[in-house]
């Protein structure tokens, strides 16, 4: 879902007026680039105010290097205004323009703008540019939080809770349930004859051969059923066979 969907009409109006506070501040009232007055738009990822000739400039460079909002109208979201309180063009430029010499001359301000952001021709040795805070993952609600502390979702975790999941699923439409006793899996779905025949042997057990032996060992369930079949249905004696 597009992020700018979930910025309500309330919170958007707060966010212009948050930004118009922005642009009265003294640091803020000209252009970064080329110094003009009143400017009213935004590179949201270098955290400064420029002017619109400077912003289709800014547009050209790519997204990779700027990201261009207007400050009246386009949608802000709450991470894009959080940083342009912090940093402004006087910030800014204390990075960009460190080492630019004093009254330098900006008229061709197109070759100038390429030369401050794409060839970094001013910024100071070792210097660390700003940027806005990571994306990040909460926890407890998997869901993208932007800002705040440093936290990561281990990943071991969220493969649990992904198990967890599809056994829960797959318990819900499992077939009959399986019994287990000391490691030895017993099929209870057996079906068994349990009336015995009129003078033959005791019961015996109709089952599906193939379950009956794992690995080549014999199913306990079925010696068990076996031996106490034997014991319900005796052999009867010789003389009640006669009428």
């Amino acid at each position: 879902m597009n992020d700018k969907a979930s910025v309500s009409k309330e919170l958007n109006a707060k966010h212009s007026k948050l930004l118009e506070g922005l642009l009265k501040l003294p640091q803020n009232r000209e252009c970064a680039d080329c110094q003009s007055k009143a400017p009213r738009w935004a590179s949201v990822n270098l955290g400064i105010f420029i002017c619109m000739q400077c912003s289709g400039i800014h547009r050209s460079l790519g997204v990779h290097i700027s990201k261009v909002r207007s400050t009246t109208l386009d949608t802000w979201l709450p991470e894009q205004v959080a940083f342009m309180e912090s940093m402004g063009n006087e910030k800014a430029n204390n990075y960009w323009e460190k080492e630019l010499p004093a009254h330098f001359d900006r008229s061709e301000i197109e070759k100038f703008i390429r030369a401050k952001y794409e060839g970094k021709m001013w910024v100071a040795k070792n210097a660390k540019q700003p940027a806005p805070k990571p994306v990040e993952m909460s926890i407890s609600s998997n869901k993208l939080v932007k800002g705040g502390a440093t936290s990561e979702v281990p990943k071991k975790t969220r493969r649990h809770s992904l198990e967890e999941a599809v056994l829960s699923k797959h318990l819900g439409h499992s077939a009959p349930s399986v019994a287990r006793s000391r490691g030895i899996s017993l099929d209870l779905n057996h079906k068994f004859t349990t009336s015995p025949p009129p003078n033959g042997p005791p019961p015996m057990m109709e089952c599906d051969t193939a379950s009956n032996k794992s690995n080549g060992t014999t199913d306990l369930f079925s010696l068990l059923y076996v031996r106490d079949a034997k014991q319900d249905y005796p052999t009867p004696p010789l003389w009640q066979t006669f009428d």
